[in-house]
């Protein structure tokens, strides 16, 4: 293993990974996977009913419009979780994960369950899409909230050998665990509301079923316990500068505009693929809502061992290299998975193809979590970590809009996926060739090797300068 792969831990860590096990570590996997899953369930909601809700909240001569501006409503929320990336990351951060994570959960299912008593524009005009929007920009600060909460303290807490597998759990492992139980409601719900009945009542159910993961969240985070680098990190000296100040500093932007690269090409995929999947299934196959459902519950199922068998990958061969591996598997696979879909005609067929898209547009993001959280000091880590992430997957959530609105048919949309999800492929490749690896460093207060000097065109030099002794040992 080469040193910059695998360094030892910083001098005085008193606590490690490896002496994080039994009831405590369980608990923190489980808060960090569901309170991930649930708000992407959330989330998935408006994905699933986008074709139902978008003439009721954004009517319009073009089909393509009205689609257009409520994936534009999606983009919006997604603007909004670097916000609340730093608000909550801050409390994270200063405050414990913990408390960060609770309120940040209840919230988002409270703005969820909301949605279903919104009036639609046929009753209020255009006051609809206002509230619509604004329900949403409230959704965004909250999910910014979970993502700085969750995506810290479940790899804070397990052993480092774990760390890859823990990545891939939360990050993917989640998502398609919110995608599965939203794709299982969606079914149940469209049972009960076959046709007409579902644009009536059958989307206000599935928001107020939202309500699930605030309840969920409080019982299941009364039991947990705060990280224990956090714990350390709390008896040691703070920072005199704030976490958000510390990222954007000189000393860090680097780092932290180059993560973005690996982060919007893995959000890119991700929202290409299973992002726009619900879409594809009913206006593009023109597959009924309940075998839709399964189709998508099918490749929720696949996706969940996909991701942890990548982010553990990152853990074998390392974060880099694993980014390299995924990069060049989505950049194949992508293309081939996507024309596969657009000349299925069979359900078989379009079953697997959608498994094919799920599996390579959700790999990418799979180690990307425990990348982060090795990128950033504890004391920043949550901050650092949750607005990289957020910023990243706001860009690439904003490319089911770019990519519906490019399209001058609905014909048009596979066509144009196809271009979206290679381009999307080749920023995360570029993004891996730049980076630096990580692996081994969470527990180490000081930057990775060389994560300083990644992208040396981002950092001017000083007079003060000089070059570095290094010592082997």
């Amino acid at each position: 293993m080469s040193a910059d792969q695998k360094r030892p831990h910083a001098a005085g860590t008193a606590v490690t990974g490896a002496q994080v096990v039994g009831r405590q570590g369980v608990v923190a996997i489980l808060a960090s996977t569901f309170g991930w899953s649930l708000d992407l369930f959330d989330l998935f909601i408006l994905l699933f009913v986008a074709p139902t809700i978008a003439p009721l909240f954004f009517p319009s001569d073009s089909p393509t419009l009205s689609l257009a501006a409520t994936y534009a409503s999606f983009a919006v929320t997604l603007l909004m979780r670097p916000v609340g990336s730093a608000l909550f990351g801050h409390m994270a951060d200063t405050s414990g994960r913990r408390r960060a994570m609770i309120v940040a959960v209840v919230g988002v299912g409270l703005a969820t369950a909301t949605f279903a008593v919104l009036p639609t524009h046929g009753t209020v005009g255009l006051l609809a899409p206002v509230l619509f929007i604004l329900l949403r920009l409230v959704q965004g600060v909250f999910v910014g909230g979970v993502v700085a909460s969750t995506h810290t303290i479940g790899t804070e807490s397990v052993p480092e050998r774990y760390r890859g597998a823990m990545s891939g759990l939360i990050g993917g492992g989640g998502a398609a665990l919110g995608a599965l139980l939203a794709s299982l409601i969606y079914y149940a719900v469209s049972s009960l509301f076959p046709g007409h009945e579902f644009a009536v009542w059958g989307w206000r159910v599935m928001f107020a079923t939202g309500i699930i993961s605030s309840i969920f969240g409080v019982l299941l985070f009364r039991v947990l316990e705060e990280s224990p680098l956090f714990k350390q990190a709390a008896d040691n000296p703070r920072p005199a500068k704030a976490p958000l100040r510390r990222l954007l500093a000189r000393e860090q932007l680097p780092t932290f505009l180059l993560s973005l690269l690996v982060v919007i090409g893995g959000g890119s995929m991700y929202y290409l693929t299973s992002g726009y999947l619900p879409t594809y299934l009913g206006v593009i196959k023109k597959i009924d809502r309940p075998t839709a459902a399964l189709i998508l519950a099918a490749s929720s199922v696949v996706v969940f061992f996909a991701a942890v068998l990548a982010g553990q990958l990152s853990e074998w061969i390392g974060r880099r290299r694993a980014f390299l591996v995924i990069g060049v598997i989505a950049l194949v696979g992508l293309p081939v998975t996507n024309k596969l879909m657009e000349n299925a005609h069979s359900l078989t067929a379009v079953t697997l193809a959608a498994m094919g898209i799920g599996i390579f547009g959700n790999i990418g993001y799979a180690p990307v979590l425990v990348f982060l959280n090795e990128r950033f000091p504890t004391a920043m880590r949550a901050t650092g970590t949750g607005v990289t992430w957020n910023v990243g997957f706001a860009i690439g959530g904003m490319m089911p809009t770019v990519v519906t609105l490019v399209s001058p048919t609905v014909a048009d949309i596979p066509g144009r996926l196809v271009l979206f999800t290679t381009a999307s492929a080749v920023l995360y490749l570029a993004g891996a060739v730049l980076s630096k690896e990580t692996r081994g460093t969470i527990e180490s207060e000081e930057p990775p090797a060389g994560a300083d000097g990644d992208l040396l065109l981002l950092r001017r030099p000083r007079l003060t300068d000089a070059p570095a002794i290094r010592v082997e040992s």
